[in-house]
């Protein structure tokens, strides 16, 4: 695999990854479903898909060739790039009109 297609694929999946949990009432995708599931548990889940999208990264850098040591500054833009990757899922879940209705 060329750097270019690992650069896209690791976006591409940080950018479903980061969306996952607003689609989903499922604890971690796989898990019992919970309705309404609390924005607790998407942080939690948000938290833990940020941190398979580092690893993923990692993983296809080190494949690629060698792995370079990366600081703190590196880690906050990265967190915050995924956080904000998420941002249309959090706009389908919690800003669209009439999604807290209560269904009669």
């Amino acid at each position: 695999m060329d750097q270019t297609t690992a650069v896209w694929g690791v976006l591409v999946f940080a950018v479903v990854a980061a969306n996952l949990p607003y689609f989903s009432e499922r604890l971690l995708l796989v898990g019992p479903r919970r309705a309404p599931k609390g924005g607790w548990w998407r942080l939690l889940e948000l938290v833990f898909m940020a941190a398979l999208t580092f690893g993923v990264g990692t993983a296809l850098e080190a494949q690629i060739g060698q792995r370079h040591a990366q600081g703190w500054e590196f880690y906050a833009a990265a967190a915050c790039l995924f956080a904000t990757l998420g941002f249309p899922g959090f706009v389908w879940r919690y800003l669209r009109r009439g999604a807290h209705r209560v269904e009669d």
